[in-house]
């Protein structure tokens, strides 16, 4: 597991009293820049009237600033900050949950962005407390489509609106064309692994487990608990078709299914005896653009029927119709303005 699945876990830890949330404010838009405005643990932040210096303080945020083509804005991150390899050569202010005020202060940074699902709430008061603005985005989604509503919030506060804009729409249409291709399927019932010894899964009001569902899977973890603790004996109870495992890739998938069938209880899971454990990347706990390419590679495993090479030739002549028709209704209609 990698430091990022570490962090991920450290949040499901309840905060105490002065560090908690005091409000949610995520579907509030974000106000014009050198604005006063809100961010999603109802603190007013004061926007300067441009942002030209950006400090991430998590990985995900990291791979938003990138994925808007803001780099040369990027004035650091933090030691975990690994995607795309690029950010790697950022300037470095510390790790994650105790990141150095001392070097994020001598960046000069116009906006620190935060998330609540691995900072802490004191290192917001301390910059703030230095006179730098902290925007900290509510991290514990629910939904993959809440991640995109939080990407297009976040362009609009740096001064990135179209390019946020353009972002989210590709994202979503990528996962509209998933929906479409897997829509009649059954859904293929998965454990997700998020930690392996103790055994943690995912609840069923978490992204990741929404990120299951567009990909044609469902947990067979049903909990309202966001990180529930398992025993092998209800795991092998529940046989789940695949096992989903995050790995830091310190080891190849060979490895990783060798290593489960030595293990007691793994072994005789139907999933291990097949060889249906798929690996899959940090980016399927990160809710950044890269875990839609994780639920899409995920699909591509669990559903292969689906994209086999007669399913894709008939697909895209369905999309070639559709678009001939939506042109033709398109010229029909402003035949009819014209009139």
């Amino acid at each position: 597991m990698g430091i990022a699945a570490v962090a991920l876990l450290s949040a499901a830890v309840p905060t105490s009293a002065a560090t908690r949330p005091v409000a949610r404010a995520g579907s509030q838009a974000a106000a014009p820049a050198g604005r006063i405005i809100t961010d999603d643990l109802g603190r007013r932040v004061a926007m300067p009237a441009q942002v030209n210096r950006i400090v991430t303080l998590a990985p995900s945020l990291t791979e938003i600033v990138y994925a808007l083509g803001l780099e040369d804005k990027l004035a650091g991150d933090t030691n975990e900050c690994d995607a795309p390899i690029a950010a790697k050569s950022k300037p470095h202010v510390g790790d994650m949950q105790n990141p150095n005020l001392e070097s994020i202060v001598a960046l000069h940074p116009d906006i620190v962005l935060a998330t609540t699902s691995i900072n802490r709430v004191d290192t917001a008061d301390s910059l703030t407390r230095l006179g730098i603005p902290v925007y900290t985005t509510d991290g514990e989604f629910r939904t993959v489509l809440g991640m995109l509503d939080s990407i297009g919030r976040m362009a609009d506060l740096i001064g990135a609106k179209a390019q946020g804009t353009d972002l989210v729409a590709g994202l979503r249409a990528r996962l509209d064309a998933l929906h479409a291709r897997l829509e009649d399927r059954p859904m293929a019932h998965v454990l997700f692994v998020v930690w392996p010894d103790p055994l943690l899964s995912v609840g069923q009001n978490v992204f990741i487990a929404d990120a299951l569902r567009w990909a044609g899977a469902e947990s067979v973890v049903l909990s309202k608990q966001n990180w529930p603790r398992l025993s092998m004996e209800e795991v092998v109870r529940l046989q789940p078709e695949y096992i989903v495992i995050e790995s830091d890739h310190s080891q190849s998938g060979d490895a990783e299914l060798t290593d489960l069938r030595s293990r007691s209880g793994w072994r005789d899971l139907d999933a291990v005896i097949t060889g249906r454990v798929i690996e899959v990347s940090e980016e399927a706990i990160r809710p950044s653009p890269g875990l839609v390419d994780e639920i899409e590679k995920l699909a591509r495993r669990v559903h292969p029927e689906a994209f086999s090479e007669t399913t894709e030739k008939r697909d895209s002549k369905y999309e070639a119709r559709a678009e001939i028709d939506a042109a033709a209704k398109s010229a029909g209609e402003s035949v009819q303005c014209a009139r």
